[in-house]
């Protein structure tokens, strides 16, 4: 594109963009965001099993999570809240959670110390109220 300036010359205008500052945008924004996704993952600290084989499935930010501490007590997350839950009442706020995020999958976050009876007894509750559950798990390094 041409045009005239005041004195009457012509002059082609610069057509390049200069894309040097939005790479380095890019690559801060990059570097901020790997830094802060495994941050993410918010919840009740638990300690999870650690297993060798495994999908690498995370849950994301509308998922319904359930997380089971040491202790035994059980609470339901989903974005960036975790509220703790009464035994009694899980099937119900479960059906609630599920309803509300339209989610029908459920991940499981139990303690490698947490009695089994406990974690069986969400599965349980998670199935019955029309959920499928993933079992959230560590993956251990493998030795090559």
């Amino acid at each position: 594109m041409a045009f005239t300036n005041q004195q009457g010359r012509t002059q082609t205008s610069l057509s390049e963009i200069n894309v040097t500052p939005m790479v380095d945008v890019m690559l801060v924004l990059l570097v901020i965001f790997m830094v802060t996704a495994p941050i993410l993952q918010t919840g009740i600290e638990v300690n999870l099993p650690k297993t060798r084989e495994g999908r690498t499935e995370q849950p994301d930010s509308k998922s319904v999570v359930v997380s089971i501490d040491k202790d035994g007590n059980i609470y339901l997350s989903t974005r960036q809240e975790a509220t703790p839950v009464n035994v009694n009442d899980l099937p119900d706020m479960l059906r609630t959670k599920l309803g509300e995020s339209g989610e029908r999958k459920v991940y499981v976050r139990g303690d490698g110390e947490t009695p089994y009876r406990i974690i069986a007894f969400v599965l349980d509750v998670a199935k019955q109220a029309g959920a499928e559950v993933s079992l959230v798990t560590e993956p251990t390094l493998k030795k090559k």
